[in-house]
C-alpha cells in the first residue's frame, strides 16, 4: 500500500527540504511504478539536494525504469549544468550527457547540450573532452552533419581553421551526398 499520494510526492520532491523524507517519498514512488519524467524533475531541482544526492536519485530512477534513463540523464545534465558548474567545472554534466548518450547512441542532442556549454575563454569543459566526446558520436548519431558542423565551429573558435575546415568540408560532403 502506498505511503504518499502523487500530490504528496510532488510536494516532497518540489519543497522538501529533510533528505530522509524526500529519500522516503521517491522509494515510494518507485514501489508505485510511477514513471512521470515531469514528476522527478522537480526532486532533480530540489535545491535541498546537493550533487551527490541527485546522482543517486537519477542512478537509481535510471535502473529501476530503463525507460527514462534517456531523459533523467539529460536532466540531470542540464541541471549540473545550471546550477554546479562554476563549481566543478562542467564535469557532472559532460559525465550526465554521455550517459545519455550511451543510453540512446543514435541521438545527437548529448553531443549538441555538451558542446553548448563550452566556454572558450576559459576552456570549461575542456575542448580535447568535448572533441573526443562528438568525434565518439559521429559513428553512432543519425544526424552526422549537424554533429560535423558543431565540430567545426568548436574548432574554429579555438582558432584551429585546419580542423575546421576538415569538418565543414565531411560535413558538407556528407549533405552532397544525401541529396
Amino acid at each position: 500500500m502506498p505511503r504518499f499520494t502523487v500530490d504528496e510526492i510532488r510536494f516532497k520532491f518540489a519543497a522538501g527540504k529533510d533528505f530522509n523524507e524526500i529519500f522516503d517519498a521517491f522509494e515510494d514512488a518507485l514501489k508505485q511504478g510511477i514513471q512521470d519524467v515531469e514528476l522527478y524533475r522537480l526532486l532533480f531541482w530540489n535545491s535541498a539536494l546537493g550533487p551527490d544526492e541527485l546522482c543517486l536519485f537519477g542512478e537509481k530512477l535510471a535502473k529501476e525504469f530503463s525507460g527514462l534513463a534517456y531523459e533523467t540523464y539529460m536532466w540531470l545534465a542540464s541541471v549540473f549544468e545550471a546550477t554546479y558548474s562554476l563549481s566543478d567545472n562542467f564535469e557532472l554534466a559532460m559525465q550526465y550527457y554521455r550517459k545519455a548518450a550511451l543510453a540512446k547512441p543514435e541521438e545527437v542532442q548529448p553531443y549538441l547540450d555538451a558542446a553548448d556549454c563550452h566556454d572558450p575563454e576559459l576552456n570549461i569543459p575542456p575542448l580535447y573532452w568535448l572533441v573526443e566526446f562528438l568525434k565518439l558520436g559521429i559513428n553512432l548519431v543519425k544526424d552526422k552533419k549537424t554533429l560535423l558542423h558543431r565540430l567545426s565551429y568548436l574548432y574554429q573558435m579555438h582558432g584551429d581553421q585546419k580542423q575546421a575546415d576538415f569538418y565543414r568540408t565531411l560535413a558538407d560532403d556528407l549533405g552532397r551526398n544525401q541529396n
